[in-house]
């Protein structure tokens, strides 16, 4: 399972960074699967942050440099 949550991870911070996305956006990946908790991992583990816009559909979600340097080793 380790490496499947590594591929998805990794998965999920390329989506991150392929575009602008929004709290919204990052809700409904979640939601895509909802059974692994890789959206909340990568926030508790510091690979992703908000950055706070005026509501939820302005929050934009970011790379940390952490989460840069995890989806940079691939």
């Amino acid at each position: 399972m380790q490496s499947a949550a590594h591929a998805l991870t990794q998965q999920f911070l390329a989506w991150v960074d392929e575009a602008p996305r929004t709290y919204s956006d990052a809700e409904a990946w979640r939601r895509s699967c909802p059974h692994l908790s890789i959206w909340e991992d990568a926030i508790a583990d510091g690979l992703v942050r908000f950055k706070d816009g005026s509501g939820m559909q302005q929050s934009r979600l970011l790379l940390t440099q952490r989460g840069r340097a995890w989806l940079d080793r691939g």
